[in-house]
């Protein structure tokens, strides 16, 4: 432990030392209440460009989600047959994803260990994955059923 005893106790802060003790904490109680305030300002327009960005983006969505709609009831057979795609594709890519899954645990530690094992293990899976993945999130989107409008 440190048996030195402190030399200074207090530190003035305020640029004119000849205050007296109840003028600083009045002082720095209205100082703290103006910045107070203009934190509370702060988040308050914080707050408005959140509520901008959120109905920014909800309008995106309900916007996107019209055109799927629209989409659906021009093309109700290509919707169905969109649907019944991805019910088929779904059980290849739980297929496809426990194969990959498998052989990633069984290399594991040779992923780990080689940079050339890793690097082939992602050439060889990842762009077949990502198309994939692609062409189940179109089939998804297009073949899911009408959903009623919700009001707001």
């Amino acid at each position: 432990m440190n048996d030195i005893s402190p030399t200074c106790t207090q530190l003035d802060v305020f640029s004119n030392s000849t205050l007296s003790t109840a003028q600083a904490s009045t002082g720095g109680s209205t100082e703290q209440t103006m910045l107070l305030r203009e934190l509370v300002v702060e988040q308050q327009k914080s707050n408005e460009l959140l509520g901008q960005l959120v109905a920014l983006v909800s309008q995106q969505q309900r916007q996107r989600a019209a055109e799927l709609k629209a989409w659906r009831e021009a093309n109700p057979k290509l919707a169905e047959s969109c649907r019944h795609a991805a019910e088929a594709l779904t059980k290849v890519h739980t297929e496809f994803l426990s194969s990959i899954a498998s052989e990633a645990a069984t290399s594991g530690e040779d992923l780990l260990d080689s940079d050339y094992a890793l690097g082939e293990f992602i050439d060889r899976h990842g762009p077949r994955l990502a198309h994939f993945n692609g062409i189940m999130q179109l089939f998804s989107q297009l073949g899911a059923p009408v959903q009623p409008e919700q009001s707001s």
